[in-house]
């Protein structure tokens, strides 16, 4: 007898929703919130917070961090909260809520937001981009990097590829499939992924003992509910260590390689 198609279960989606932790359920509510007060047409919201490279300076630079919690339309928020969500989660799970809290609304943002300014710059454009699927692919990357150090392929037919390369294939098929997104801003996140993902960026991440310094100075624990604490983390300061016993094989390596635009489907 043939194995039966998984079925949905409300029960278990709605556990799921009450156990999200707490700057991914915020995020959520800010992106559902700037959708609905879109709605209005006395304020553009899209263009007050969408990434317009030209309009960045020192009164603008919040675009740098708003960029991703605005969308074009309702479905363009629906399939970015719904991609973003179960990666934020893992995240937040892993490094904490406050650690989540400062790379997202930092550098985490700012440091793809800034690099795709000067791109487009560069070669004299000025595309406004918008939307979270910046961060989608930013904590994809991070994720092909951690399961390309335990499972370094995946076999088609006869031939090996490498994992880490998946999200430079999803953001093809993306840029190919669905119109108006824009290839350079999900590169942009792809590229902070994956030097995160290989550690040379988490000397970004807030030091461990001032985040033990400020939850115990302001007892957040107890007073947050769904907070992640610094000493709750699923998985450590730094990821999840590989749990494979096959011996390490000294060849894996892994290296650096106008409505405007919206960010993800």
């Amino acid at each position: 007898m043939p194995p039966s198609l998984p079925q949905f279960s409300a029960a278990r989606a709605r556990s799921y929703i009450f156990r999200l932790p707490l700057f991914t359920r915020c995020i959520i509510l800010v992106i559902v919130l700037l959708w609905l007060v879109s709605l209005q047409s006395a304020w553009d919201v899209q263009q007050w917070g969408a990434l317009i490279p030209k309009e960045i300076g020192l009164a603008t630079m919040y675009r740098t961090n708003t960029f991703p919690l605005v969308h074009a339309n309702f479905f363009h928020a629906f399939m970015n909260i719904l991609a973003l969500t179960p990666l934020l989660e893992r995240f937040e799970a892993e490094y904490g809520t406050l650690t989540t809290l400062a790379l997202f609304l930092g550098p985490l943002s700012t440091i793809p937001a800034l690099l795709y300014t000067f791109v487009e710059m560069g070669i004299g454009l000025n595309t406004r981009v918008l939307g979270a699927s910046i961060w989608v692919f930013t904590l994809i990357a991070m994720e092909a990097v951690k399961t390309y150090r335990t499972n370094p392929h995946f076999v088609i037919g006869t031939t090996q590829i490498p994992t880490w390369i998946t999200p430079l294939v999803v953001v093809l098929f993306v840029s190919f499939l669905i119109p108006n997104t824009s290839f350079l801003g999900h590169c942009c996140g792809l590229l902070f992924g994956y030097g995160w993902g290989l550690g040379y960026l988490k000397f970004l991440a807030p030091p461990e003992w001032i985040l033990r310094w400020i939850e115990g100075k302001l007892n957040l624990l107890g007073r947050l509910p769904h907070y992640v604490s610094v000493d709750q983390k699923t998985y450590g300061r730094y990821g999840v260590l590989p749990t494979t016993n096959a011996p390490a094989n000294p060849d894996i390596a892994l290296r650096f390689t106008d409505p405007g635009q919206r960010l993800g489907p």
